[in-house]
């Protein structure tokens, strides 16, 4: 039973950290392909059957332009 848990831990942890290389090269946003990866490994296999995104990779917006979007219309 301990041995499963640590295998599947390591695989979590493989997975995820393989995720990230393999979204960076596909342009995917590879913080969501980490995560789910780590939660379910073989998310990684469909990661790879993916095409690769054309264009720039994705930014998600900092925590301050986040703030300044959902704030905006709140009087200063």
């Amino acid at each position: 039973m301990i041995t499963g848990i640590v295998i599947w831990g390591l695989a979590a942890m493989v997975a995820a950290a393989l995720a990230g290389f393999v979204a960076g090269w596909k342009n995917r946003d590879y913080s969501f392909w980490m995560a789910w990866s780590f939660l379910f490994p073989p998310a990684l296999f469909w990661l790879v059957l993916m095409p690769k995104k054309q264009g720039p990779r994705p930014r998600r917006p900092s925590l301050d332009e986040l703030d300044r979007m959902e704030n905006r219309d709140l009087p200063h």
